[in-house]
């Protein structure tokens, strides 16, 4: 042993018994933060999962949990990021994408699953502008006001918080667009995307153009243009070197439906069914529910588009 170690062994064991010594509420908060950091910041064992059901099933847990420990550290950033993350991975993967498919065959149950989905999305949104608001204080109140000029406060190191803060943001807003108070918040997320893009356009392979998509697939009354949306599909395509799924699903299941192109729509889901998901076992999950998704939206498809070769119907009342 050298002459150094048992210094080291003792600032070791002055460090495990300094809890010990402060008050039981210091002690919580450390023992919980601890437990924060490890669950924030290891491998994404959910993301490499090939069992869509097991993460399905496992996610409400993990997220209530760390909801837990965020009320006694309400600070921790990890955490933050990672409820911003994962409810807007679980109510797209889970409940969006169920409700997507029940719309023009169950229309109750889907209006349910909708409305839980944007309840998710606006919780994680909320996460997300706490997280936002760590580094930049005031910046939820700027973004109503002068949404370049907060958005630009944004540095770098924060553009994971702020992409999944737009993401949610702009997922709840695709899901209520009869809401005025939600449509007023249009200009804050572009302004966050756009910063974004300034920040680092190849972040996550184009994630940010893929998220803009959504956004620009929007009526144009409502600032969307399927010019910019084709733009951003291309070059997400591009910055992801054509090795991701999501931008022919998000494509396909936007501006396609929308300009009741179906020839389009099945080229854009036939190919994100070309993907090999144990490719890149970072995006294996992902990759097999939008699989999923697509399968199950070209075996629906005749619910998203019009018959144009149905004989019109020509029966007139006559009153005699």
């Amino acid at each position: 042993m050298s002459p150094r170690a048992p210094r080291q062994v003792l600032a070791l064991a002055l460090l495990l018994l300094l809890p010990l010594t402060l008050s039981s509420c210091s002690v919580k908060r450390w023992a919980v933060r601890s437990v924060a950091n490890s669950l924030t910041g290891g491998v994404d064992v959910y993301g490499t999962d090939e069992d869509p059901e097991l993460v399905r099933d496992a996610l409400p847990f993990g997220l209530k949990t760390m909801e837990s420990l965020l009320a006694v550290v309400p600070d921790h950033e990890g955490l933050l990021l990672t409820l911003c993350k994962g409810f807007t991975q679980y109510s797209y993967a889970f409940v969006q994408a169920e409700g997507d498919l029940l719309v023009n065959s169950d229309y109750a149950r889907a209006t349910g699953l909708h409305e839980r989905a944007l309840k998710l999305y606006l919780r994680a949104h909320g996460y997300g502008l706490r997280g936002l608001e760590k580094r930049c204080r005031g910046i939820s109140t700027e973004l109503q006001l002068d949404p370049v000029k907060a958005a630009a406060r944004i540095q770098k190191r924060d553009l994971p918080m702020l992409y999944w803060t737009a993401a949610s943001w702009g997922s709840a807003i695709s899901l209520g667009k009869d809401r005025p108070e939600l449509l007023a918040d249009l200009p804050a997320i572009r302004a966050l995307m756009e910063r974004g893009l300034a920040l680092d356009e190849g972040y996550e392979g184009g994630a940010i153009h893929e998220a803009l998509i959504l956004l620009d697939a929007l009526p144009e009354a409502m600032g969307g243009s399927e010019a910019r949306a084709r733009r951003h599909f291309a070059r997400a395509v591009e910055l992801s070197k054509d090795t991701k799924a999501s931008p022919y699903v998000t494509l396909a299941t936007t501006v396609s439906v929308l300009k009741q192109d179906r020839g389009e729509f099945e080229t854009l889901l036939n190919r994100a069914l070309e993907f090999d998901p144990d490719r890149d076992p970072a995006q294996r999950l992902v990759t097999i529910v939008l699989q999923r998704k697509a399968r199950s939206l070209l075996e629906h498809e005749d619910e998203f588009f019009v018959d144009e070769t149905a004989p019109p119907d020509t029966t007139q009342t006559q009153e005699k």
